[in-house]
């Protein structure tokens, strides 16, 4: 059994975590921290997890993370470089599902996120953990790199467009909308029900963070210089992600190749369905499950194309995601515990 930590437990991707991980088969979750929860029950926090989860939640101090296999950090940004070089120091694995170590510029990192990095020696230790496509990197990785929820859905609708060197990489344009879970769990005017139902916005317009994580992993794939024009937007609902990618191609390619592109680059990956070309796929169809859906559109039949793109924001946007890296990094059965089916309706 893998012994499992999570520092950061009372937060929508902590729960997540805690959901997938309780029925997780080679899984026995040992601390799960909280300092202002310090030996509160986690299922008097969480109903859902009666009978599931029977351990307290303890405060930092109180909690040896250094008895765990795993670590999962489940935090604000900063949390997981305080305390990774400690517990990597002692054998343990880490998964950070904030940003700490999925930039690798340090300067580029500290002006995004506004603060200094404390841990720079593991920025090239740390591995990003898009299992789809940095599988084998993650397998012999100590340290992982969760992606960011937005990032996911432009790296795999880009990905193989970016690869084939079929589109200007130079005028990428993402319209993605996430709902209000994906702010996560504190009081905040702006995600209160009267501010966010009934209305639509968008936020980051000028430049939002998960920007430069995207674009530097997106120029992976190609020799051309990326530029991404990537606009956030609100939308009154808990949970889902719709990315809208648009792209300007560069070849002469016909549907059924674009098509082709896609099914062959993803086509032994459990986790992410490529429709029929023409399809509109849904967030609900996604809803608590770790499976992404993309769809391809060329209005037209012009030299546009366009990429759809759904998840589960917590879930194949962070927590699944997770899991599914830790179950590589430790040679289990990459969909152990992550086949559950969208809820619906």
């Amino acid at each position: 059994m893998i012994k499992v930590g999570i520092v950061g437990g009372t937060g929508y991707t902590g729960v997540e975590l805690l959901r997938l991980l309780a029925v997780h088969p080679e899984v026995q979750l040992t601390a799960i921290t909280s300092r202002k929860e310090d030996g509160l029950p986690v299922a008097d926090m969480y109903p859902s997890l009666r009978g599931r989860v029977d351990i307290a939640f303890s405060a930092p101090d109180k909690a040896d993370l250094t008895q765990c296999d795993v670590v999962f950090f489940a935090t604000p940004h900063g949390v997981a470089m305080a305390q990774a070089p400690e517990l990597l120091a002692k054998g343990v694995k880490v998964i950070d599902l904030a940003a700490d170590f999925r930039i690798k510029d340090r300067a580029v990192f500290e002006k995004t996120y506004k603060i200094d990095h404390t841990a720079p020696d593991l920025l090239e230790q740390a591995v990003y953990g898009l299992v789809e496509l940095n599988r084998e990197e993650i397998k012999k990785a100590n340290l992982i790199a969760n992606p960011g929820c937005y990032p996911t859905t432009m790296q795999i609708g880009y990905a193989p467009l970016l690869k084939a060197g079929v589109i200007d990489a130079g005028h990428l344009i993402a319209d993605c909308k996430s709902g209000v879970s994906g702010a996560g769990r504190k009081a905040e005017i702006g995600i209160l029900f009267s501010e966010a139902s009934d209305s639509f916005k968008a936020y980051g317009v000028s430049g939002h963070r998960h920007t430069p994580e995207t674009s530097a992993q997106l120029q992976r794939f190609t020799d051309q210089k990326v530029s991404l024009i990537f606009t956030p937007h609100l939308v009154p609902m808990i949970r889902g992600m719709h990315s809208t990618l648009y792209a300007k191609l560069t070849k002469d390619i016909s549907n059924e190749e674009l098509q082709k592109l896609f099914e062959d680059a993803y086509k032994d990956e459990q986790f992410v369905d490529v429709m029929p070309f023409g399809s509109h796929p849904e967030t609900r169809t996604t809803k608590g499950s770790n499976m992404l859906r993309l769809a391809l559109h060329r209005p037209d039949g012009g030299d546009t194309v366009i990429v759809l793109v759904v998840q589960d924001n917590l879930v194949k946007g962070a927590s699944g995601q997770a899991v599914q890296c830790m179950n590589l990094m430790f040679g289990l059965q990459e969909d152990m515990g992550l086949n559950t089916i969208a809820l619906l309706p």
